[in-house]
């Protein structure tokens, strides 16, 4: 999501490489990750694609009506997310950019992630957009991307989609099973936390600067 002072990055229709991104929705920094990515775009000469795989940090808090059991333990206490609050503040000033809100722990993106998903196998060239917006919606505007009406209204504003897409992400039982396995795939490729950039055999993890996805992906 790069912001008005960001030159867009080049194409990617004839990108010959890709890095692989490994994020969810609800993440901050997977927002922030996004900045430092489409800062480093924007200097390559080559189009370099994102082969995004989605990553579920609700896994074992979410009840089965897509609310967030808070009283779970996942190890993270008001200390950490105090911590994670002055990270993301600290990320905002260096890539310039204004957030609705440091943390979302009430949002489930699991309906956002099956949508994208669901749009990424059928209308690919829309994806990158429609990406940009679930992001932009939930991090600038402080929408609930786990809301079927809120992901309606942005498929809708994307070119080559509408909000059809929405309802049959979101009753495609297989769709569902094969996000919750791409999900389990990322734990058992080592994927821990998100943002994961990968690219050939290599890994970064954070919202980490431009100049260290060009080390990545260009060994610079």
């Amino acid at each position: 999501m790069p912001n008005a002072e960001t030159p867009a990055p080049p194409g990617t229709d004839d990108a010959t490489e890709s890095i692989t991104v490994y994020s969810d929705y609800v993440c901050p920094f997977c927002y922030l990750g996004r900045q430092s990515l489409a800062e480093y775009r924007a200097t390559r000469k080559e189009p370099l694609a994102v082969d995004w795989h989605p990553f579920d940090l609700r896994a074992g808090k979410r009840k089965p009506d897509g609310t967030i059991d808070h009283a779970v333990d996942d190890g993270k206490d008001d200390e950490y997310y105090a911590q994670a609050r002055e990270n993301v503040r600290r990320l905002q000033e260096r890539y310039d950019v204004e957030m609705a809100q440091e943390i979302a722990t009430d949002v489930d993106s699991l309906p956002a992630q099956l949508v994208s998903v669901h749009v990424k196998e059928t209308v690919p060239e829309a994806w990158p957009a429609f990406d940009e917006a679930v992001f932009a919606a939930l991090w600038e505007e402080g929408r609930d991307v786990g809301d079927r009406e809120v992901l309606a209204d942005l498929a809708d504003d994307v070119e080559g989609l509408d909000a059809g897409v929405v309802e049959a992400a979101l009753a495609d039982d297989d769709l569902r099973e094969r996000v919750t396995d791409m999900f389990e795939a990322a734990r058992k490729r080592g994927v821990t936390g998100v943002p994961t950039f990968a690219f050939d055999g290599h890994a970064a993890r954070g919202a980490v600067p431009p100049e260290q996805l060009e080390r990545l992906v260009e060994g610079a």
